[in-house]
């Protein structure tokens, strides 16, 4: 695996507070903000999905979109109960 760098600006304040943390952690200042760094973009990816929809199946899915919702008994039931915290 190659690697590179990756500067970052940050303030004294920052910088006295990573380095608390990654004492704390007791791991390296370069190591803690990698792993962190790491963890952080991998949970913005997990937010925001990306669906992506081959070409060949985009009429599919436009129809699929396009009909309408279907009638389903039992959430029309469920609807017309009363939540469990108004009884």
């Amino acid at each position: 695996m190659t690697s590179s760098v990756l500067s970052v600006r940050i303030s004294e304040a920052e910088r006295t507070l990573l380095e608390a943390a990654s004492d704390q952690a007791r791991t390296s200042l370069s190591d803690f903000v990698r792993r962190k760094a790491l963890e952080a973009a991998e949970m913005e990816m997990l937010e925001r999905p990306v669906v992506v929809i081959p070409s060949k199946d985009w009429e599919a899915f436009e129809a699929w979109a396009d009909r309408p919702p279907e009638k389903i008994a039992a959430l029309d039931e469920l609807a017309r109960t009363d939540p469990a915290w108004r009884k």
